[in-house]
C-alpha cells in the first residue's frame, strides 16, 4: 500500500532527474545536461521511515515556447493533480528566474503543500545561496545536492508532515477490482455494463472517461487523462494497487498492441490477480477469428500471464458479462488460498521424485522443505542447499505441479528462494 505520491517539479535542468535517481536508489531516469531530456512522466518508489512512497520524475517548465513544451507542462499538470505532496527544485547556483516564479504560482494555485528543494548546494560556502528563493513564498528553501545525496533526508522528512492519514477502506468485506487497458477499449462501457445504469460518459472518441465511479468494488476518482496514451500510467497503477482483482481489457476490433504488455504487466508485478478480458467480440469477423486462435496469440504474447482466465465478452450487448462476477469471486479466493506446510512438501516431494532437478557442473540442486509465508498473491519459501542451482525452468516445472495440484486460477504465485539456515 502507497504512503503517499510526490512530484518533483521544476525548470529544466535544476536536477529533477538526478533528485528522482536519489530518491529511488535507481538510474531509472535519464540524466542530461540538455533542457527537456526528460519528456515522459517517470515513476519510482522507495521507503522512507516505514512510509511507502512513490515519486514522480516530471519534464520541466519554461515560459518560452520550447520544444515538448506544450507537453512537458501537460505532464507536470497532471502530477500536480496526482500527487500528495510537490518537491519544487530549484538551481541553487544560479538565480532566481522568471520561470521558477512562474512555476511557483502554478504550485500554489494548486494548494497542494509544497517542499522547496534548493539544488546544486554541494559545498557549505553556498548554503546563503538559498536566501533569493525565499522570494518564491514558500516556507524555509531546504538546501540540497542530489549529485552527493546532501540534504534528502531533510526533504524527505518535511514532505512525511503533509502525507495524508491512512484512509480506511471504505467498503469492508467487498472485492476491490479495477479495469484497465489501453485508451477506448472499453473500459467506461464495460463499467456501464457491470453496473447496469449509465454512470460515466461513454464515447468512440478516445479519451472520453471523466467522470467518476464511486461504488463497491469500483473506485475511479477524478480525471482520467486518456487522450494521450501514456498518461494514464499513473491512473493504472493506482487503481492497481487499490484492487484485490485487476480485469485487464484488450480491445477485439484493433488486436493485441505493443502498449498491451505494458499495462498487463503493472498488474503482473504487483501480485494481483487477474482476468484477461477480451471486449469488443460481437465485432469480430468470427470466419476469420476463432476463440482458440485468439487464445493462443494471448498465450504467446502474454506469457508472464499464463495463470490468468482469458473471457471473451461484448461490453455494449452484455455478452458473457455475467461471467465476470463469478470468475472475480473465484480468483480472489485464490489468491488468499492457505496450503498447508505438510500438504506443500508432500506435492513438492512428489514433484521432485517424478523429475528430479538437474546438475549443474557436478552439483544437483536439493529442496529442503517450503512454507507458504503469505497470501494475495501466495508466496512461497523454497528452503534449498544453493539458490544459484534453481534453473527459471525448474521453478517453473515446480509451479505449474502446484497449479495441478491447487486451485491457483487467475493468480500469480511468487517463489522465494533461500539457502537452508537463512531466514
Amino acid at each position: 500500500m502507497i504512503d503517499g505520491t510526490i512530484a518533483i517539479v521544476g525548470r529544466p535542468n535544476v536536477g529533477k532527474s538526478s533528485l528522482f535517481n536519489r530518491l529511488i536508489g535507481d538510474r531509472k531516469s535519464i540524466v542530461d545536461d540538455q533542457p527537456g531530456v526528460t519528456r515522459d512522466r517517470i515513476y519510482g518508489g522507495s521507503v522512507w521511515l516505514t512510509k511507502n512512497l512513490r515519486f514522480i520524475d516530471t519534464g520541466g517548465i519554461q515560459l518560452e515556447n520550447q520544444p515538448f513544451h506544450e507537453e512537458i507542462k501537460a505532464q507536470v499538470e497532471i502530477a500536480i493533480d496526482e500527487s500528495d505532496v510537490i518537491i519544487f527544485v530549484v538551481d541553487g547556483m544560479q538565480p532566481l528566474t522568471n520561470d521558477d516564479i512562474y512555476i511557483a504560482r502554478k504550485l500554489q494555485r494548486s494548494s497542494k503543500p509544497v517542499v522547496l528543494a534548493v539544488n546544486k548546494i554541494d559545498d557549505i560556502q553556498f548554503q546563503t545561496n538559498i536566501y533569493d528563493f525565499y522570494a518564491l513564498g514558500f516556507d524555509s528553501p531546504i538546501p540540497i545536492s542530489s549529485a552527493h545525496g546532501i540534504g534528502i533526508g531533510d526533504v524527505l522528512d518535511e514532505c512525511l508532515k503533509y502525507l495524508p492519514e491512512k484512509r480506511m477502506n471504505d467498503y469492508k468485506g467487498a472485492i476491490a477490482f479495477s479495469i484497465i487497458g489501453q485508451p477506448n477499449v472499453g473500459k467506461s462501457s464495460l463499467v456501464n455494463a457491470l453496473l447496469n445504469q449509465e454512470r460515466v460518459i461513454v464515447s468512440d472518441i478516445e479519451g472520453t472517461t471523466r467522470d467518476s465511479i464511486d461504488t463497491p468494488g469500483i473506485r475511479k476518482k477524478g480525471k482520467v487523462y486518456e487522450n494521450i496514451e501514456k498518461y494514464s500510467v499513473l491512473r493504472a497503477m493506482q487503481a492497481i494497487e487499490r484492487s484485490d482483482i485487476v480485469l485487464f481489457l484488450i480491445d477485439g476490433e484493433k488486436g493485441i498492441r505493443a502498449q498491451d504488455k505494458h499495462v498487463a504487466g503493472y498488474a503482473h508485478e504487483a501480485g494481483k490477480g487477474v482476468i484477461i478480458v477480451y471486449n469488443k467480440w460481437d465485432t469480430v469477423d468470427k470466419d476469420k477469428t476463432s476463440t482458440d486462435k485468439v487464445t493462443k496469440e494471448i498465450r504467446e504474447e502474454f506469457a508472464y500471464l499464463s495463470y490468468a482466465p482469458i473471457v471473451f465478452v461484448s461490453a455494449t450487448t452484455k455478452q458473457r458479462i455475467h461471467t465476470l462476477f463469478p470468475l472475480i469471486e473465484e480468483i480472489f479466493e485464490n489468491t488468499h488460498r492457505r496450503i498447508s506446510t505438510s500438504v506443500l512438501n508432500d506435492v513438492l516431494i512428489d514433484a521432485t521424485n517424478l523429475t528430479p532437478p538437474p546438475t549443474h557442473q557436478g552439483k544437483q540442486l536439493k529442496i529442503y522443505y517450503a512454507s507458504q509465508v503469505s497470501e494475495a498473491p501466495p508466496g512461497i519459501v523454497l528452503f534449498v542447499n544453493d539458490p544459484s542451482l534453481l534453473h527459471f525452468s525448474y521453478q517453473r516445472y515446480l509451479e505449474n505441479r502446484l497449479r495441478e495440484a491447487f486451485d491457483f486460477n487467475g493468480t500469480p504465485v511468487h517463489f522465494m528462494i533461500r539457502k537452508r539456515g537463512e531466514l
